[in-house]
This record gives structure tokens, sequence and C-alpha cells, in this order.
């Protein structure tokens, strides 16, 4: 058994002193994990960095073993963000909500292209985190998780969306919102169709797919959110309410 395609890695972790087991992702072969012979070793420990993209061939003797991971790199994302500590923190928590929400060997191609597309930009810092929250929404749609942002549940409204009910992921508009609003999650504009996105935004948008990754991706897993992804959230809801106290200095 063999397959050889162009992959995302995921994580990797220590097997021996000089193996490593590897968890990669594909169009067609979804998430993978593999042995990495002499992964560990200082000579190939930069390949198998999460992140990086690579082109992976799997060889195994029957198709449900572990089976063994051959890589040769395709681009070193991961080089790319380690002096910027937030880019390295999205990339921290795709990587590892993408390893631990699906399931093994299912393709997902949506999600792949997606993530592919993702990671290339996140030098880019903070402006990518509406496009992260917005590939956490379509991991949700594609695990059938997925959010209704297309009306108010209430009254069928197709504007002014502003909140979510954590109960069933769907939208509410501001007016029927109001005798709730500390119940529900709030909708970031560029969930629902704006083109501007706060630090606030960015918070509130992490903080309405984490809900949902965490009850239903993860939680009916029995497993909690990953660390990464919640230490993502925790670094930008500082910066969110680190600019809004700066706005009140600014406006007393």
């Amino acid at each position: 058994m063999e397959w050889d395609a162009p992959a995302i890695i995921l994580d990797a972790r220590p097997y021996s002193e000089a193996d490593t087991i590897a968890t990669v992702m594909t169009a067609d072969h979804g998430l993978h994990k593999g042995l990495a012979k002499g992964g560990a070793a200082r000579a190939n420990a930069a390949l198998w960095q999460a992140g990086n993209f690579a082109q992976v061939r799997w060889t195994a003797r029957l198709a449900d073993q572990l089976g063994a991971f051959r890589a040769e790199m395709i681009h070193p994302n991961a080089a790319h963000v380690m002096d910027d500590p937030l880019a390295l923190a999205m990339l921290s928590a795709v990587c590892a909500t993408a390893e631990g929400a699906l399931p093994e060997r299912e393709p997902h191609p949506n999600v792949f292209a997606g993530l592919l597309r993702l990671i290339a930009h996140l030098p880019a810092g903070a402006e990518m985190l509406p496009d992260l929250v917005r590939w956490e929404a379509t991991l949700l749609t594609e695990l059938g998780y997925g959010l209704d942002l297309t009306s108010c549940a209430v009254t069928g409204a197709t504007t002014a969306l502003t909140h979510v009910s954590p109960r069933t992921g769907r939208a509410v508009s501001r007016e029927a919102a109001e005798p709730y609003v500390d119940k529900l999650l709030k909708l970031p504009g560029f969930l629902a169709g704006g083109n501007i996105a706060t630090a606030e935004d960015h918070k509130n948008g992490l903080r309405l797919t984490g809900h949902f990754l965490a009850r239903d991706a993860f939680g009916l897993r029995h497993r909690p959110l990953p660390r990464a992804r919640l230490m993502l959230y925790d670094r930008v809801a500082a910066l969110a309410d680190s600019d809004a106290t700066t706005g009140a200095d600014h406006a007393g």
C-alpha cells in the first residue's frame, strides 16, 4: 500500500531518539499518521515542523498499518512565522485544530485547500484572523456542525444580524437579540458580510467558532479544545482589550 501527495504537516511527536510519529493532511487522503524515520534527527527536524508544506510518500504492507513517511520540502511555512508571535500562534492553533478535529483517513478537500491558503498568508499577521475564523467555520460545516448565519432564527430577517445562538448556531438580529443579549454570542461583522474587522471582531469571531469547536467537534469526541487554540484566543482577546483601553483613554 502506498500513496504520494502534497501534504500539510500538522504534528510530529518523538517516537524514539531518532524517529517521530507525524500527522499530515492531504486533499485525497485526509488526516494521516505515519512513522517518519529519522524525523527527530537534526538534519530532518526542520522538515517535520507543523505548518510546512511537503511532498509526502506513505508506504505500508497493509492498509490499516501505521506505515512509514518519506518527505521532501515544498515550502517551509513554519520558518516564515517564527519571528512573529501572533502569526506563530495562529499557525500552531490551526494545525492543532485540524489534527484534533478531523477523523483519520477521511478526505476533506475543502478544509485542506482552505488551510493551505491560510497558512501561506499567515506572515501577514492579524489581518488574517478573519480568514482563520472563516476556515474554522468551514471545518465545522465539513464535520456536520455548520453555522447558519443567513437569516435571523427569530424573525427571518437577513439584515442587522448581530448575534448567534450558542445552542443552535443560528444568527439573531439586533432587535430580536436585545432581551437575551447576555446569553448570546456576538457575530463579528466580517462573518455577516462586512469588510472591516476590528480587534474586537477578531476576539468575537474566535469566541464564536471556538464555542462550537469545543462543544461539537471536540466535545462530542470527549476531547478538550487544543491548548494552542486556547492560547491564540487569549492572545487576541488581550490585544482587543488593550485596544479598547487605549481608545477609552484617548476619548477621555
